[in-house]
């Protein structure tokens, strides 16, 4: 009785809490399969913690601390980014103590960390003290019992993966759909769907790349500008490349992004491999953790099968997003990372953006043959706070500072490649996540820019794309093809919407 008492209470409250959380913009679904869903969701996750503890209302005390913390923290991220929390944000926390400023969190030896965290453990501690566990009493029986219950838990979310549970977990959940799937099933009940049908989805068909068919342009450069966007679409001053690129671009104009305010890994994979985000299914939402750049026909790959040399160049820690393996994997021949910056100017805590120009400028110059550059700024990285930069307190300010730079950086590499046959491509991966920058800006629309040098000039064409539609167009420039390809179409950049 008192198991099932501590599970009513853990179901009974977390829906509550979820219900309360939704009440207005987003109100719980209410049809009985979907109220299923959800309690069957909270009643794993008290399972789950039970399995630890076998203490009943320990158990439901976890269960409902879970749901409260899983609301507050999905309901920041939807302020800042547009969406949920989703189940491959736990593949990122690995990466919160060892980059705690990136993540808008404090190190784990902050008093204001370490204290709640230290207190938490002792509360705990007293209540395994406290509460009786609700073991068998015959050790045999209780050592069975301790063994099978998460066996059980474990088996169960096997047979979630095949056969007829695999399909009706599908049928439930037959595309993403995010914001519509928390609010008919709860957070809970998602992140596990999320992440078996994850599991099990097929991949994605992939083209091979072949060789370049026509002389491509030897020197291609591509530059993704970290929180890039006009700052006067921002309210501040005009940028004098956003002049350069109206008068000299090739091609330019907005950029259909992913993601808004972060998740510059979804941006990154879209160029480098003129992929869809609906064409990954639940890997959409970070493409990396699904193949860690196993992608056959990456920008870099075709570009390595048409005789270039491959070079990335990220100013930052090799480790994060697992970046160097990545980059690796996706056909890069060489990385020029945090390490080679060693001595290099910061503006602010990263690297500045000048100075990534002219590393990139040098490789230019040192490459033997074709060579492909693609280069991560860094310098305009988020959370912009008082202290990032002497006498400069307001977050706005801070980031049109630093955009002045990547505009100077951006200039630097046009006339470093002026008179060169060369192609230069820049763009931002996604907008800031400023006060006066929340989700729905522009459509999570960046600004982009191709410049083409050692051409006759061509009148610039303004041209509103997409990150995928960027990335199938350079394709064509490192394989030289003339093909369909190279169009250039809009397409609107909302793909997680269920129709």
């Amino acid at each position: 009785m008192t198991l099932l008492a501590a599970l009513a209470l853990a179901l009974l409250g977390s829906f509550a809490i979820e219900a309360w959380d939704g009440a207005g913009d987003r109100p719980v679904g209410r049809r009985p399969g979907e109220i299923a869903l959800r309690l069957a969701g909270y009643a794993l996750l008290t399972a789950f913690w039970f399995c630890f503890s076998w203490r009943p209302w320990l158990a439901a005390f976890s269960c409902l601390l879970t749901v409260a913390i899983l609301v507050v923290v999905s309901r920041l991220k939807h302020a800042v980014i547009g969406e949920p929390l989703v189940f491959s944000d736990f593949a990122l926390l690995r990466q919160v103590p060892r980059h705690p400023d990136l993540y808008y969190t404090r190190p784990l030896t902050d008093p204001r960390m370490a204290v709640p965290i230290a207190a938490s453990l002792a509360l705990v501690a007293l209540w395994y003290w406290l509460e009786p566990a609700a073991l068998p009493e015959e050790p045999s029986v209780a050592l069975v019992a301790l063994i099978g219950l998460p066996c059980l838990l474990a088996g169960l979310a096997a047979s979630l993966r095949s056969g007829t549970p695999a399909r009706r977990l599908a049928a439930w959940f037959p595309r993403p759909d995010l914001d519509a799937d928390c609010a008919r099933y709860g957070l809970p009940a998602t992140i596990v769907a999320y992440t078996l049908r994850w599991r099990t989805e097929p991949s994605p068909e992939t083209d091979g790349a072949d060789g370049g068919k026509t002389d491509p342009a030897p020197v291609v450069v591509v530059v993704q500008l970290e929180s890039f966007v006009d700052p006067t679409r921002l309210d501040g001053p005009a940028l004098p490349l956003m002049e350069t690129i109206r008068t000299r671009a090739l091609r330019h104009g907005r950029l259909g992004v992913p993601a808004h305010g972060a998740y510059t890994m979804r941006t990154e994979h879209a160029v480098l491999t003129g992929r869809a985000p609906e064409s990954l299914g639940f890997g959409c939402y970070d493409p990396y953790l699904s193949g860690g750049g196993d992608e056959p026909a990456s920008l870099a790959r075709l570009a390595r099968a048409s005789g270039y040399a491959t070079l990335f160049v990220h100013p930052f820690h090799r480790d994060f997003f697992h970046r160097a393996a990545v980059m690796q994997r996706l056909g890069f021949d060489r990385l020029v990372m945090e390490e080679d910056f060693a001595g290099a100017p910061r503006i602010g805590p990263y690297i500045g953006d000048e100075h990534l120009a002219e590393r990139i400028l040098a490789e230019v110059e040192a490459a033997a043959g074709p060579v492909l550059v693609f280069a991560v700024t860094m310098e305009n990285h988020g959370p912009w706070k008082p202290g990032r930069l002497d006498g400069i307190a307001d977050p706005l300010a801070q980031y049109l500072h630093h955009v002045a730079h990547t505009g100077r950086a951006v200039e630097a590499l046009v006339a470093g490649l002026e008179g060169r046959d060369a192609i230069l491509c820049v763009y931002g991966d996604h907008a800031p996540s400023l006060p006066n920058c929340r989700p729905g800006f522009g459509e999570t629309a960046t600004d982009y820019a191709v410049f083409r040098f050692g051409a006759p000039r061509s009148r610039p064409e303004r041209a509103d794309i997409t990150a995928d539609a960027l990335g199938r167009f350079l394709r064509t420039v490192v394989a030289g093809h003339s093909s369909e390809e190279s169009r250039i179409g809009y397409r609107s950049p909302r793909v997680m919407t269920r129709t």
